[in-house]
């Protein structure tokens, strides 16, 4: 089985009339996920590609049993829109939208665990489970179905990590983006637990970068608890100090989260390093 996400999810769109909404919808439909539902407060009894709109998540789920939902709304609305989906069950909830308010994350994310709820996100490209499912806004074609599971805080890093697996032979299981923002709701220390519990999971990348201390955290519980292969990436090894990177979580402070103490962190454990994206099928089939 693929982690989070199946061919049985029944997804819910939040915002599915906004640009962004309507646009990845038909994406995500043409993909061949079931997008049921739509909710756009004041915009009920529309239709989006064929999709029907309602004013409330309640009322989609009532008409169509949706389990899962994503988030396109912007971001002074995303707290409201996250609890909503919550209260009425969507496990998970993938929030796309980024700037959402640091405070407002935190209060999605501690609610969200309080009631059980899995959060990815915000400011994800989301999930996808090849030939399965796809809660978000990946270039599906890129993607292939196979045994290899990504976890990644960078969208754009994990297409073109991703489109370099495909390319040498490595298809994926599960491939997700935690999000590029201080506070979000997974960290990888989650999904690798999931990876490693996951039968369809014969072996994991992980995709970071500067700041924060997620990486160094996640070397440390990989020595103890994680069997599979594992190779890392880790991107901004030539970022000046100080600089905010593209992320808002990619603040380097001091030695802490910088790109060198996370490479050696993933050495002193074992785990192999990329010095580029396009060395990473060289190392699993190294590693596997």
């Amino acid at each position: 089985m693929s982690i989070l996400i199946n061919k049985n999810s029944r997804v819910l769109v939040q915002g599915i009339t906004g640009h962004q909404g309507q646009f990845h919808a038909k994406q995500m439909k043409k993909y061949g996920t079931k997008i049921l539902a739509g909710v756009t407060p004041g915009r009920g009894g529309l239709n989006v590609d064929g999709i029907p709109v309602y004013d409330s998540v309640g009322q989609a789920k009532k008409k169509h049993d949706v389990n899962s939902s994503i988030i396109f709304v912007p971001a002074p609305f995303v707290k409201d829109s996250a609890f909503e989906a919550i209260d009425a069950g969507m496990d998970p909830v993938v929030i796309i939208t980024e700037h959402v308010p640091v405070h407002d994350t935190i209060e999605v994310v501690n609610y969200a665990k309080k009631e059980g709820v899995c959060i990815i996100g915000p400011n994800t490209p989301g999930i996808i489970s090849p030939a399965k499912s796809k809660i978000g806004i990946m270039p599906s074609h890129i993607f292939k179905k196979g045994t290899v599971g990504l976890v990644s805080r960078s969208g754009t890093l994990t297409y073109e990590i991703v489109d370099s697996l495909t390319k040498g032979g490595f298809g994926q299981s599960t491939a997700l983006g935690l999000g590029g923002d201080p506070v979000v709701g997974l960290s990888f220390i989650d999904v690798l637990n999931s990876f490693e519990k996951d039968e369809e999971t014969d072996a994991m990348v992980l995709i970071g970068e500067i700041g924060g201390n997620a990486e160094e955290v996640s070397a440390s519980y990989i020595q103890k608890h994680v069997s599979k292969p594992l190779v890392a990436y880790i991107a901004g090894i030539n970022a000046p100090k100080g600089k905010r990177m593209g992320h808002a979580g990619a603040v380097i402070a001091g030695k802490t989260g910088t790109a060198i103490s996370k490479i050696e962190a993933f050495e002193v454990v074992g785990v192999p390093v990329a010095k580029l994206p396009s060395e990473i099928p060289k190392l699993l089939k190294e590693a596997v």
